[in-house]
C-alpha cells in the first residue's frame, strides 16, 4: 500500500528535482523549465519536507545531491524516462506519414486507387496505403484509420459519414455494338454479364430488373456468366466478353479511353449507399482530418456524375 505521504508529491515537484539531477544544478534546470530558480528551490524544499529528508547540499551558489538524493534521482529518473520513451513512441505513431485506408476489392480496383493520384499530388509528403479488402476491419485495432464501406456493413463502426449512392448502367466494349442508336432490347442480343455480390450484401442491380424498367419480358434476361467482383465483370466487358450492368463510378477511365461504351443510357441505383468510418485517431495524424473530407468532396462529385442526368 503507497504511504499517503507520497500521493502529496506532485508531478511538478519531481520534475523539478529530476532536472536538478540530471541537469546539475538549480540554475539550468530553470533554464530548462523555462521557471526561475527560486521556483525549483521551491519545489525541492517541498519534497524534503514531505520526505523528511535533504535531497540536496547547498554550498553558496553550489548544489550538489545528497546521497539520499542520489538514490531518490537514480529511481525517480526511471520514471521520466518511461514518460519519455512514451512521448516518443506517440510523436512517432502521430508523423507517421502513411494513412492508412481499406475499401472492398472492386472500389480500390476500379474507384479510390484510380483517384488516389489526385491526392496525392495535392500531398507528396503524405503517403496513402491502400488495402483491398472485402472482409470489415476492426478500426481501432486493426492497423486501418479509414474505411469505406458498403451499406449495413458499416454500423459497426463508431464514427462514420455516407459517402454516395452509385448507380449502374449497361457498358461494353464498341466493338461488340457501333455507335449507332441502340433500343434496351438490343443489348439482349449480346452475352450477358452478370454482377452476383456475396449473400451478406443487399443483392447487385440485376438484368431481369433492367428488362422490366426498360419494358421487356422477363425472359430477355438470358442466363449468362456471373461475377461476385464488380471489377472483374467491368474487366471481361472491356475484353469484349459481354454486357455488363457496371457502377458509373467505377468506368470512368474506361469510357474515357472509349474502351466501354455506353450503348443505352438507363440506369438503376444500387440499392445501400457507400459509407466512410474512421478511428478518432487518425484525424490527429498529419493531413488526416484533410484527407476524410477530401474523400467525402470527390464522394459528392461521384454522386453527381453518376445518378442519371
Amino acid at each position: 500500500m503507497i504511504d499517503e505521504r507520497f500521493k502529496t508529491i506532485r508531478l511538478k515537484g519531481l520534475q523539478a528535482f529530476e532536472a536538478v539531477g540530471r541537469c546539475g544544478g538549480v540554475t539550468a534546470a530553470a533554464l530548462e523549465l523555462k521557471v526561475s530558480p527560486g521556483a525549483i528551490s521551491q519545489q525541492i524544499h517541498k519534497i524534503e519536507s514531505f520526505l523528511g529528508v535533504s535531497l540536496l547540499e547547498r554550498s553558496g551558489r553550489t548544489v550538489e545531491l545528497t546521497a539520499w538524493g542520489r538514490l531518490y534521482h537514480q529511481e525517480i529518473s526511471k520514471g521520466f524516462e518511461q514518460f519519455a520513451l512514451a512521448q516518443q513512441l506517440l510523436e512517432k505513431a502521430r508523423n507517421e506519414t502513411a494513412l492508412v485506408l481499406s475499401a472492398l476489392s472492386s472500389v480500390v480496383n476500379k474507384w479510390i486507387g484510380r483517384r488516389i493520384f489526385d491526392w496525392q499530388a495535392l500531398h507528396p509528403d503524405v503517403q496513402v496505403r491502400i488495402i483491398g479488402r472485402d472482409k470489415e476491419p476492426r478500426i481501432g485495432f486493426d492497423d486501418v484509420d479509414f474505411r469505406v464501406s458498403y451499406g449495413s456493413d458499416v454500423l459497426q463502426h463508431d464514427h462514420y459519414t455516407e459517402l454516395f449512392r452509385d448507380w449502374v448502367v449497361p457498358v461494353c466494349s464498341p466493338s461488340l455494338m457501333q455507335d449507332r442508336a441502340h433500343a434496351a432490347r438490343d443489348l439482349f442480343e449480346q452475352p450477358l454479364l452478370h454482377v452476383e455480390w456475396e449473400r451478406h450484401f443487399t443483392p447487385y442491380p440485376s438484368w431481369a430488373e433492367f428488362a422490366a424498367m426498360a419494358g421487356l419480358s422477363s425472359e430477355a434476361s438470358t442466363p449468362g456468366r456471373s461475377f461476385t467482383l464488380s471489377s472483374s465483370a467491368i474487366d471481361a466487358a472491356v475484353n469484349k466478353r459481354g454486357v455488363v450492368l457496371a457502377q458509373m463510378s467505377m468506368i470512368s477511365d474506361e469510357l474515357e479511353a472509349q474502351t466501354l461504351v455506353i450503348p443505352v443510357d438507363m440506369r438503376i441505383p444500387l440499392r445501400e449507399s457507400y459509407f466512410l468510418a474512421w478511428d478518432r485517431s487518425a484525424l490527429q495524424k498529419p493531413r488526416g482530418r484533410e484527407f476524410r473530407d477530401w474523400l467525402v468532396a470527390i464522394s459528392r462529385q461521384q454522386a453527381l456524375a453518376s445518378a442519371p442526368k
